[in-house]
């Protein structure tokens, strides 16, 4: 069932229809234009054109009165309604322009008829209301589908959870979760809450949420997204976050925030959308008292008025700006990433330096092997299968580290007897009769030994590097150093080189030591670093750019970074994850990967082009197409009718509206592609 009070436009965008929705418009469009058929077959240029007179017996002047006051009525109603609610706020805009067009044919062909002399204008005022009509369903249903994500994300959470009490489930309402309730997830089930996995294993689909395609694997202890979609494991999670708390509401509170708050286009849009009004109604005026003032028929000087006033609708021009604002916000956050700020968006196309901050941004943020040496006689795999070994009943991060590196190329330690912690040196254990350490230089003190040479030589370099450097002994000899730092993430070399490709400077921000701003410098060709940065400075680094002229915008991970954001040109929040309350950033990213940033920035340059193609398509229309209507090419022989020019202003909005959908359909819109 529809009601005609349900209709809201997409947040930010001018209430143009407010109170109807679209199957208002859709109805109402083709009622209209069945009684608009009979209109037609009594118009003496239809006949005329078709060599089709009207049987003698079905003349009667007031039958295209009945029919087009019943048009008048239903059909012209809404836009009556939109005039006196816009006159009401003290305004006048596109409704008002479109009432004074069809009160004017209308009184006048009323008037036409009770006089009994002139032409009367109810084709006009009935082909006129139609295609109106016909333009605002069209728009609508753009606007529409612009604006379906809140919808599109709400679906996501299914209706009912399967709580576990005292070892059996029962099926409730998502609703009645509560925090700290065990639920049960069956394979290819949707998890209806944030939680932890209390325990089995599967892999979740959460491309809907962070826009990763990959499915992300889940074991005991990981987090899960409210929304996502289980896998072909079972399940059972620890409820962390419900109702307005989860992952799931806050995306759709900053898709909601995004499409509320205004940028510098839309404000210029929608201004001159209201000048473009004020202008266009002089313009009738002027075009009526015109062609009086040289003695042309008063039915001529009301139709080009009623052409001017309607072709000058600034429906395009009012619909260019928020329906590319829609589509991006949408589009954006099926990808992972979150538009809290539209102005900071609009904003990124023309950023000059992106400022990144190191750990857990361009870097993993934990410690892993980053370098190997070997000495003669020992292979690097039989050196990392030695120290994993070793280093197995550890939880120290120097171990963790080199038990994860060990797992990446596919080994499997083996086995060792007699593990023993040495407190400050390392750790010792028996593998296969052989003994084996491993430890850092104190371990070297404490035996007494010394480098070879080709594991001295790398290991200055290293030290250089600020990287942390452990040793394998194994029989009382020196085999081994593993130089281990925060590893760099593969996709930042990718980020940072797209980024110089498009004519962007990129910083990095660190606590770490200038040697270690350095190594990562080099290794991701970053223009400028700055090291050993308290995060009270950031701030000032932030501003430091700013001052020399640039436009900055700061990726970190929303937390120790939050004053930094805050103060650069774009607040870009990086691997938020599930925590969407981030408050200083104008732009979130769901995902823990730098080519967001990347995607962020072609983003804010497509919309804006799109922006500006369809400000210039609008207002170039009118400029051209206005004195057209007011008859300037009269004395040549080209006259727009009141329909024609309607059907003109519909195809207008249309171009905008497919124009601004292009951006939905692009790949290389957020890949570069």
């Amino acid at each position: 069932m529809h009601h005609d009070s349900t209709f809201t436009e997409p947040h930010g965008a001018p209430r143009r229809h407010a109170g109807h929705d679209l199957a208002v418009f859709q109805r109402r469009f083709w009622i209209c234009l069945a009684l608009t058929i009979p209109i037609l077959l009594y118009a003496s240029p239809i006949q005329d054109l078709f060599h089709f007179p009207l049987p003698l017996a079905l003349r009667n002047q007031f039958v295209p009165l009945l029919l087009s006051t019943m048009i008048f009525v239903y059909g012209g109603s809404i836009f009556l309604q939109g005039a006196l609610a816009e006159i009401q706020r003290g305004t006048v805009g596109m409704m008002t322009l479109v009432s004074l067009a069809i009160v004017v044919a209308y009184g006048y062909s009323i008037a036409t008829a009770l006089l009994g002399s002139g032409m009367t204008l109810y084709w006009e005022l009935a082909t006129l209301i139609d295609v109106m009509l016909l333009g605002h369903w069209i728009e609508l249903s753009a606007v529409g589908r612009a604006s379906n994500a809140l919808a599109e994300l709400a679906r996501l959470l299914p209706d009912t959870a399967e709580r576990i009490v005292d070892s059996t489930t029962e099926e409730i309402p998502v609703g009645d979760l509560k925090v700290g309730d065990l639920i049960l997830i069956r394979p290819g089930g949707r998890i209806p809450a944030d939680g932890v996995v209390i325990s089995g294993e599967s892999w979740v689909n959460e491309a809907m949420v962070t826009g990763e395609s990959r499915p992300v694997d889940k074991r005991p202890g990981d987090s899960v997204i409210g929304g996502t979609v289980n896998g072909d494991g079972a399940l059972r999670v620890r409820v962390t976050r419900v109702g307005d708390q989860t992952t799931l509401a806050g995306i759709m509170r900053l898709v909601e925030e995004a499409q509320q708050s205004r940028s510098r286009s839309e404000v210029l849009a929608n201004r001159a959308a209201f000048w473009l009004t004020i202008i266009a109604i002089g313009a009738g005026t002027l075009t009526l008292l015109g062609w009086l003032a040289i003695g042309a028929p008063l039915s001529f000087a009301i139709e080009r008025t009623v052409t001017v006033l309607v072709i000058a609708c600034p429906h395009a021009l009012g619909l260019a700006i928020p329906l590319v604002v829609a589509i991006t916000t949408s589009l954006a956050a099926r990808n992972g990433i979150l538009v809290r700020d539209r102005l900071q968006l609009e904003e990124a196309r023309s950023v000059d330096v992106i400022v990144f901050d190191k750990t857990g941004t361009l870097t993993k943020g934990e410690q892993g092997v980053v370098g190997l040496i070997t000495t003669a006689g020992l292979n690097e795999q039989t050196a990392l299968a030695l120290a994993a070994a070793v280093e197995g009943e550890s939880e120290h991060t120097i171990a963790r580290a080199l038990r994860s590196a060990a797992k990446v190329r596919g080994i499997t330690p083996p086995a060792v007897k007699e593990f023993e912690a040495l407190p400050g040196q390392g750790v010792r254990g028996w593998i296969d009769g052989n003994e084996v350490l491993v430890g850092g230089p104190h371990l070297l003190e404490m035996l007494g030994l010394s480098l070879p040479d080709n594991l001295l030589t790398m290991v200055d370099r290293w030290d250089k590097q600020g990287k942390t450097v452990v040793y394998l002994v194994r029989n009382g000899e020196p085999s081994a150093a593993f130089a281990l730092a925060d590893v760099i993430r593969d996709e930042s070399r990718e980020a940072v080189a797209q980024l110089k490709a498009m004519g962007i400077q990129v910083a990095m921000l660190t606590g770490d030591s200038a040697a270690v701003a350095a190594w990562v410098s080099r290794e991701l060709g970053i223009d400028e670093y700055f090291a050993e940065v308290l995060p009270r400075q950031k701030v000032d680094k932030i501003r430091e750019l700013q001052a020399r002229g640039f436009k900055v915008a700061m990726v970190g991970d929303g937390i120790n970074d939050a004053p930094a954001l805050a103060t650069a040109d774009v607040g870009i929040a990086i691997g938020a994850g599930t925590d969407v309350a981030i408050e200083s950033a104008g732009i979130i990213l769901v995902r823990n990967d730098p080519r967001d940033v990347v995607r962020v920035i072609r983003l804010s340059r497509a919309s804006y082009q799109k922006m500006i193609q369809n400000l210039a398509w609008a207002t170039g229309y009118n400029v051209v197409a206005m004195p057209i209507a007011a008859g300037v090419l009269a004395g040549r022989g080209i006259i727009l009718t009141p329909a024609i020019g309607a059907l003109l202003m519909s195809a207008s909005t249309v171009i905008v509206a497919l124009n601004a959908q292009w951006l939905r359909h692009s790949n290389r819109t957020m890949t570069g592609s």
